[in-house]
């Protein structure tokens, strides 16, 4: 999520979040990374927030670190620089992954860092001061952040043809042939990423062991 995103949250959400901040609970670190992914639509940032807002009431601090923050690319010059490239190129290789991991390794040290946040109003990169000393969990949602070093993974499981309602909601981007071209890339990547998933987040947002399906 980015600034001037919107969220739609629901009771599933509150359902599957406090499913997710059991596990969290049962983790032995006072530094944990939860990676919560899933495709377009599927609910990631909602999950990531009630999440982060149920940790809070638990007095424990959490931060999201959003991927849609760490792409190479701006937003207004994405779209250009995908069809100079060809949908092949939508996936993996267009977040900057050295950087995110530099933060989530300030994050395990308690360091400070500067991290991206993307106005999508004025479409500029902003920098977010951090300190992450005393922050006990970072939350990485979006896409692809289960590729990242995590001690949870979430994969929500759901595909963007199931979520079509949630994405026009959102109003994010256009509902056009390009859009869907650039969804079904995103959602074969994204499902390659399916595997390494702890839990899963079913249709109905109760999670189960991944193993188990």
């Amino acid at each position: 999520m980015m600034l001037g995103d919107v969220l739609l949250i629901a009771e599933k959400h509150r359902k599957a979040g406090s499913q997710i901040v059991a596990r969290i609970d049962e983790i032995e670190s006072n530094k944990v990374v939860v990676a919560i992914g899933g495709e377009s639509g599927s609910g990631k940032s909602e999950l990531a927030h009630v999440v982060a807002r149920a940790l809070k009431d638990q007095s424990r601090l959490a931060k999201i670190l959003h991927i849609d923050n760490y792409y190479k690319v701006r937003p207004q010059d994405r779209e250009a620089w995908r069809k100079e490239h060809g949908v092949e190129s939508i996936g993996l290789g267009e977040i900057d992954w050295d950087l995110l991991n530099e933060h989530l390794d300030a994050f395990r040290s308690g360091d400070r860092a500067v991290l991206p946040c993307i106005d999508l109003l004025t479409d500029q990169i902003d920098e977010l001061h951090t300190d992450f000393a005393p922050i006990e969990v970072v939350i990485v949602d979006g896409l692809y952040p289960l590729h990242v070093d995590a001690d949870l993974r979430i994969f929500i499981d759901l595909t963007y043809h199931d979520t079509k309602k949630a994405q026009i909601l959102r109003g994010k981007e256009p509902q056009n042939e390009y859009r869907l071209s650039v969804l079904q890339r995103e959602h074969e990547v994204v499902q390659s990423l399916r595997p390494l998933a702890d839990y899963l987040v079913t249709p109905d947002f109760d999670l189960i062991e991944a193993q188990a399906v």
